[in-house]
Parts: C-alpha cells; sequence; structure tokens
C-alpha cells in the first residue's frame, strides 16, 4: 500500500511541480508542505520528498531544480530565504560507520535572509545562521555562523557579509 502511495505522490509532484503556472504550484504546495509562507516563490522542477517535514517561512525563492529532502528530519528554511537553482538540502544520508549501510537523518534549519548560491548541498543536522551567505558549488558539512560567506568542498569561511539586511524578496514569476 505504501508503494502505491509514494508512486502516486512522485506523479503528482512531477505534474504540478513542472506545471507552467506559478499560481498552481502554490495552490498545490499550501496543501502538501508543513508550512509555505506568503509570498513565497517556488519555480518548476523542484523535488520534494516527504513534504509534511518541509517548512518555509515568507518571501522565500526556491528556484529551479532543487531538492528538498524530508525523509530523516525536519528542513526548516526561515524568512527572505533565496535559494539558487539545482541546489540540494539533505535530511538523510548513509552512516559510512554502519556494517549494514544504514540511513540516519538530522534536521535541518536555515534561518532569515541567507543566501544559498546555485549547485549547493547541504548535509544533514546543520544549521545556517541567520544572513549566511553559501557561495556556489559548495558543500556543507558544518554549521555556517550567522553573517558569514562560506565557500568550498568543504565550506568553510571566506568572508564576513556587511548587509543590514533591510530587503524582501519579492520574486513572482507567471510562468517559470
Amino acid at each position: 500500500m505504501r508503494t502505491i502511495r509514494d508512486a502516486i505522490l512522485l506523479v503528482i509532484n512531477y505534474f504540478f511541480l513542472n506545471i507552467p503556472s506559478h499560481t498552481l504550484r502554490i495552490f498545490y504546495l499550501k496543501r502538501i508542505l508543513g508550512k509555505l509562507g506568503d509570498g513565497s516563490t517556488f519555480l518548476r522542477g523542484c523535488e520534494i520528498r516527504n513534504p509534511k517535514n518541509i517548512y518555509i517561512g515568507d518571501n522565500c525563492v526556491i528556484n529551479k531544480n532543487t531538492l528538498l529532502d524530508g525523509r530523516g528530519g525536519e528542513i526548516s528554511i526561515g524568512n527572505n530565504v533565496d535559494i539558487a537553482q539545482e541546489t540540494n538540502i539533505w535530511s538523510l544520508e548513509h552512516d559510512p560507520h554502519s556494517d549494514y549501510h544504514n540511513s540516519r537523518g538530522a534536521d535541518v534549519i536555515i534561518k532569515d535572509y541567507v543566501w544559498i548560491a546555485s549547485r549547493v548541498t547541504i548535509l544533514p543536522g546543520l544549521i545556517i545562521g541567520a544572513g549566511a551567505v553559501v557561495a556556489c558549488n559548495s558543500v556543507v558539512t558544518k554549521d555556517v555562523p550567522k553573517m558569514s560567506i562560506v565557500g568550498g568542498i568543504p565550506a568553510k569561511m571566506i568572508g564576513i557579509r556587511k548587509s543590514k539586511l533591510k530587503y524582501t524578496l519579492n520574486y513572482r514569476p507567471k510562468f517559470k
């Protein structure tokens, strides 16, 4: 029975998350996610696993082809968070020390005003502090302090953000 339910969710997700209507995608996502805040935007081609464990704040942008994997724990995204395309946020991974290749999961918390550039991978059990920036193609393996700029594999501090964070994201594409 669970296999049938999972297959149906996969088909529905693929259909609704690829439909070229932002309004219909948001209508659908407000019904399946744990929370989707006001003014948040999902572009086409996102993949969502275990949507009831995913909480997204107000005025966030989740760009195309982003993976949000809530199977191993909750993914909590604050307000005014900008996540660029092809980013993968994992709450589940395999335990490299397990004799049986067991899985382990943990929550991922992304605070307000975080900017995650394209093709970033965020591993389970991490907190990305308010106002932090993660550079393109980075792999985040440790917590990121607030207002820091990190980059690389694994991501390391490369700077400090000096913005006063007074903006509100307002990206509302009609057909993207």
